[in-house]
């Protein structure tokens, strides 16, 4: 019964965050509202609170659920013992590509990042959150790319605080063009050609290194 309890649990977690992801969708996330949620999840407020205490906490697990399919590549870039981490970080970004241009969840949940939230609500806590979310993504490229640099596949030289923030730029602007833009290219086809060009950047720019 137990056992039982806790998978039903579990299911309506997942069912909250698939309701919560088209709803800040379909209305942005300013204007959503934890009664929202439950309507569209049919179930009550109630069960809504008993997961999440606001909405904050449903967005984050959304973001975390939607990650899962990268995690282990993420790992392996920043594993301190693997032997290839520019190769996984290749790998890494040509899933991210590919993910954003044929599963619809991924697709959804980056539209909301980019175009349906608004930072300024005073209903949540977005305006802190993001930026903070951020700079830890840029810590985590950061500790990728000095992995790579440490197993001799990037300079010895590069700038690795500018070059994390110059590749979260690029990839982010390379997806978020795509999304305004979905007809100028096949994102999935071109994802791999996309990926050596980033890391391209990185092995061959100048401008990356740092000053003497």
């Amino acid at each position: 019964m137990a056992r039982r309890t806790k998978e039903e649990a579990l299911a309506t977690r997942l069912q909250i965050l698939d309701a919560a992801e088209l709803c800040f969708h379909e209305r942005g996330l300013s204007r959503t509202s934890m009664a929202d949620i439950a309507r569209a999840a049919n179930i009550s407020r109630g069960a809504v609170y008993w997961h999440f205490e606001n909405k904050d906490q449903v967005f984050q697990a959304l973001l975390d659920n939607r990650s899962l399919p990268l995690g282990e590549l993420e790992a392996a870039t920043r594993d301190p013992d693997e032997k290839d981490p520019l190769g996984h970080m290749h790998r890494l970004l040509t899933r991210l590509f590919q993910l954003s241009a044929r599963d619809p969840g991924f697709r959804r949940l980056n539209e909301i990042l980019l175009f349906r939230c608004e930072y300024t609500d005073a209903t949540c806590g977005l305006g802190q959150f993001l930026p903070t979310a951020v700079r830890e993504c840029h810590d985590i490229i950061t500790q990728a790319l000095a992995n790579a640099v440490d197993k001799g596949q990037l300079p010895a030289t590069l700038d690795l605080p500018a070059a994390a923030r110059t590749l979260h730029a690029c990839v982010s602007g390379l997806i978020r063009e795509w999304l305004l833009l979905p007809d100028s290219h096949d994102l999935h086809q071109e994802a791999e050609r996309l990926a050596s060009t980033c890391l391209d950047m990185l092995r061959l720019s100048p401008a990356l290194r740092r000053a003497p």
